[in-house]
């Protein structure tokens, strides 16, 4: 399997992984998430182009029903106007320009 993949959908071996598997390790980074509310949102995306907002976006993707507003509040613990009051702090240049940059490498060539 190569190391740098560019299409995060395309198919691979870890799509032949035991759904069962797969559910619980999804369900435990959400609770690792939600633990971790310190690891803000912004820095996630500064470091890995993904955070907590991606994942819920990712889980509508996928099939769930619910609409952004819940899916949000599945993956937050708590509606995201609550996250944002009580857990996110404001973003910083560094931040952001950290965030930009990694996004850009999202975008498959």
């Amino acid at each position: 399997m190569p190391s740098d993949i560019a299409d995060t959908n395309s198919p691979e071996e870890l799509d032949d992984l035991d759904d069962a598997i797969a559910a619980a390790a999804f369900r435990r980074l959400v609770r690792h998430l939600r633990h971790r509310h310190d690891a803000q949102n912004i820095e996630l995306m500064g470091l890995a182009g993904f955070c907590r907002n991606c994942l819920s976006d990712w889980i509508r993707d996928a099939g769930y029903d619910g609409d952004k507003a819940a899916a949000r509040a599945l993956i937050h613990g708590m509606p995201q106007e609550e996250w944002k009051a009580t857990k996110q702090t404001p973003a910083t240049d560094d931040q952001i320009a950290a965030m930009e940059s990694s996004l850009a490498k999202n975008k498959a060539d």
